[in-house]
Order: structure tokens, then sequence, then C-alpha cells
């Protein structure tokens, strides 16, 4: 069966998770972050993405971003793609593929789950023990928002804004918001929904975005009766 085409579509945040092939290791050194930060920070200025969030692990990275145009994303990941794998061959004096295969994403309801998908990506060197604490962790946006430092590629999403009106205020609730952790299943919807490519979010949002695409969003697609074949392959 035909993969289905990236769900991609402008101005809604995406979750993006790229990882090695086999998960194998993609950064090693404070060299290879660099290098991988600058290349997303060039693309997405380039293609009209706002980063939202990110993290850089070993061996994989999560974005959560909104494009300007359909074609933004893809040609985003494409190019910091390319170009990555030809630095880390290079510097590592290797050949081959480097990713696994396409990147997986999939667009997600602003409220209420894009806060939840920041402290989610935020936790991820805490979850996998590399850390104690968020702040702790150099390769993600946590220390943009929580004032410890600014971070140029990182565009707040407007809902942020709507946690205090200073910026200390919003350091402090988002802190406190990361510091609590994400549910269980939400964490778990978060990762489904994107490994997946469906959308997430509730009946009326997923209804919405079924009425901007050809593109089925959902397993079960809104004002499609069941059994209907899918004519887009």
């Amino acid at each position: 069966m035909a993969r289905l085409p990236r769900l991609s579509l402008p101005g809604f945040p995406q979750h993006i998770i790229q990882r090695g092939n086999n998960r194998q290791v993609i950064a090693t050194s404070v060299a290879d972050y660099q290098t991988l930060l600058a290349l997303i920070d060039e693309n997405a200025r380039k293609f009209s993405v706002a980063i939202h969030a990110y993290v850089l692990m070993d061996n994989h990275f999560h974005l959560l971003a909104t494009p300007e145009t359909a074609e933004g994303m893809p040609q985003m990941m494409q190019a910091v793609g390319r170009r990555y794998v030809r630095y880390f061959n290079d510097s590592q004096g290797r050949s081959g593929t480097l990713w696994e295969g396409r990147y997986r994403s999939t667009v997600i309801q602003p409220e209420p789950y894009l806060l939840a998908c920041m402290s989610y990506i935020d936790l991820n060197p805490v979850r996998h023990g590399l850390v104690a604490q968020a702040r702790d962790y150099p390769w993600s946006s946590h220390g943009h928002y929580a004032g410890l430092r600014v971070d140029r590629l990182v565009t707040p999403h407007p809902l942020f804004w709507t946690l205090g009106n200073t910026p200390f205020a919003r350091e402090a609730v988002y802190a406190e918001r990361v510091q609590g952790g994400v549910a269980a299943d939400r964490q778990l919807a978060l990762t489904q929904s994107t490994l997946s490519g469906w959308a997430l979010g509730d009946a009326a949002f997923v209804a919405d975005l079924q009425t901007r695409t050809e593109r089925r969003v959902s397993r079960m697609s809104a004002g499609r009766p069941p059994g209907e074949p899918n004519s887009k392959k």
C-alpha cells in the first residue's frame, strides 16, 4: 500500500520527529549539535517556518514548528537532512544513509496540545536520563523559555504569550508546567499521532482540517462514511 503524503498545512503547528537509521547516533560532538542547529535555523528562515520548540538528542531530534506554506516544512527538512548528512559523513569518514527514512510529523491542535508538546520536547533529555532537569540540557529550546538565554532560532507560538503579562511571569508559569510533567496519555497521544501521521485534536478540529485538504487526516476522516474507499493514494 502506498504511503500517505505528509500532512502539512500552512498556519498549523506540526510536531516532527527525525531519527537516526536503526537509532544510530547522529551527533557525537558539540560541533555536530551546533552544525545541525545552524542548518535548522538557516533553512527555517529560508522556507518561512517558525520553530517554536526543539530538542537535539544523540540519535534523533524533535521540532515543533509552523510553516507559512504547505511546502515549507518538507523543503526545510529536505535541505537540513541532505546537508547535515554530507557534513556528518565527511566529519566521521563514513558513507551511506544516516536517517531512518522519512521524518515523521503531523498537525496538532494548539489548544490543548501545543504547550504539552513543548513540555514533552523539553523533557526528552530527562526521560532519557541525560539530565535531572530540562534546564540543564544545552541542546533544546527550554533555556530560551526559562529565561536562561536568548535563542534566535525560537519563535514563540501565540499561546505561549497567554501564560503571563511579563517575561518573568511567562517563564515562571512555563517552568512550572514543565516541572509538572506531561500526563502519560497525552505523551502517548503526541508520540503516536506523530509516528502515524494522523492529526491530533478534537473532532471539530479534525473535521475542519479535512475541509482544507484531500489527504485523509485521521483513520476515520470526518465526513467520510465507513467503508468508503479513499481515492488518494
